[in-house]
């Protein structure tokens, strides 16, 4: 008998084994490779596998210049992420490759996604279906140099609230050896950064013109609030001088080391300027016109399913999805990498709107413009080689905005079914 009941245990132990290895699953996750996105990540794979212990999470990530390259090809090879990040302006692109499924609206109804998502979310959203979510937001805000604005004889505790305040600072702060060669910048000029969003989506509605028509299917900025827009931002290098492209390679960089007085970026930027020792820096919502008029651009990398998941996995991935979704996901996310909730209930709070850092850019989302790219890395190359050919070439103005909208037009057109 105890034989029997010893063997009966050994049966009922195995099974129990047997059954919970049945249960465990592995889904990968993937997205490019940005330090504190990295490790916030790291930070949020614990957190859900704690709570759900059956599921293992593999994070992969991948340069950012390699990045859609190797899902499509993984894509193609039947592998592959299960969940990944994606930028919402390459959405039309891993839809048209057949990269993404429907989020299931068992587990993400459109209702509950439209009333507690910031409104830009719709830009994942194509026919009746929503691709993808973001984890955060981001909008765009002046970041400037408390010391560079002190040895410029600035208030380091006013910042530039207008464009022309803007320009006048950044010529005191602006220096040059005895060549004339710049030595410090005023500001940054970095169209590969986040300049090609201040003019498109900033300076052009402050000169009164809209950069695009037909739901962003028309270009819009050939026009003479675009034409006066990209001169204004091409005199800061051509007749002010107060800053140059590809002055320390890149804006961020230049930033960091101390040798730009100011810089327009995102709040992705946050998690890395806060590492930096004995550098006092502020931010402040971006310039206004001379009427008053703000504008900001906001943006967003989200989340979603790949087309391949099914089964389990598929089922795993809906939880993580929805954990990476979630307040406390998004409030690690605010802490770790400096991104926004992408739920109003989380961003909008009190300690959020008067925090001097976060506020400027949560005011920024008020008023922001979300671009809908149809091929978003093709379209901000229009816009570096639109201002290199002024700035490098000498081209006027007029004959390259000319140019580049024609070029844009032809990259939407290209992308449509």
């Amino acid at each position: 008998m105890r034989k029997a009941t010893l063997f009966a245990g050994l049966v009922a132990g195995f099974s129990t084994f047997a059954f919970n290895a049945a249960q465990a699953v592995e889904i990968e996750y993937w997205q490019y490779v940005f330090d504190t996105r990295v490790k916030a990540m790291d930070q949020l794979i614990a957190e859900f596998q704690k709570a759900n212990p059956d599921i293992t999470v593999k994070h992969v990530t991948f340069p950012y210049a390699d990045y859609q390259t190797r899902v499509i090809a993984a894509n193609m090879a039947g592998q592959g992420p299960d969940v990944m990040q994606l930028f919402y302006g390459w959405l039309d692109k891993f839809v048209a490759g057949e990269l993404l499924q429907p989020l299931p609206a068992d587990t993400f109804p459109h209702d509950k996604i439209e009333s507690e998502f910031f409104p830009i979310v719709s830009a994942m959203k194509r026919g009746d279906d929503y691709y993808g979510l973001p984890t955060a937001v981001r909008s765009l805000a002046l970041f400037y140099n408390k010391k560079l604005f002190t040895e410029a004889g600035l208030d380091p505790n006013k910042p530039p609230e207008t464009l022309d305040e803007f320009v006048a600072a950044a010529e005191k702060i602006a220096k040059h050896d005895a060549s004339g060669n710049l030595t410090v910048a005023g500001s940054t000029l970095d169209m590969g950064g986040q300049d090609h969003q201040w003019w498109r989506e900033v300076l052009i509605r402050q000169y009164g013109g809209t950069p695009y028509t037909d739901n962003d299917e028309k270009v819009a900025y050939d026009s003479e609030a675009g034409i006066q827009a990209l001169r204004f931002y091409t005199s800061l290098q051509l007749e002010k001088k107060i800053g140059q492209v590809g002055f320390m390679d890149e804006g961020q960089a230049a930033f960091r080391a101390g040798m730009a007085g100011m810089t327009i970026d995102g709040t992705f930027r946050l998690g890395s300027f806060k590492t930096i020792k004995d550098f006092e820096w502020g931010v402040t919502e971006l310039p206004a016109n001379t009427e008053g008029v703000r504008s900001n651009y906001a943006s967003y990398f989200a989340n979603a399913i790949s087309a391949k998941t099914e089964g389990e996995e598929l089922e795993a991935s809906k939880k993580f999805l929805a954990y990476l979704t979630s307040p406390e996901a998004m409030n690690i996310w605010l802490t770790e990498v400096g991104e926004l909730p992408a739920r109003r209930s989380a961003a909008l709070t009190e300690k959020n709107l008067q925090d001097p850092i976060y506020g400027p850019f949560l005011k920024g989302l008020e008023y922001a413009h979300t671009t809908l790219f149809k091929d978003e890395a093709a379209q901000r190359q229009n816009a570096i080689d639109m201002a290199n050919r002024v700035l490098l070439e000498g081209q006027s103005v007029e004959d390259s905005i000319k140019q580049a909208a024609e070029a844009e037009q032809e990259i939407i057109d290209a992308a449509k079914p």
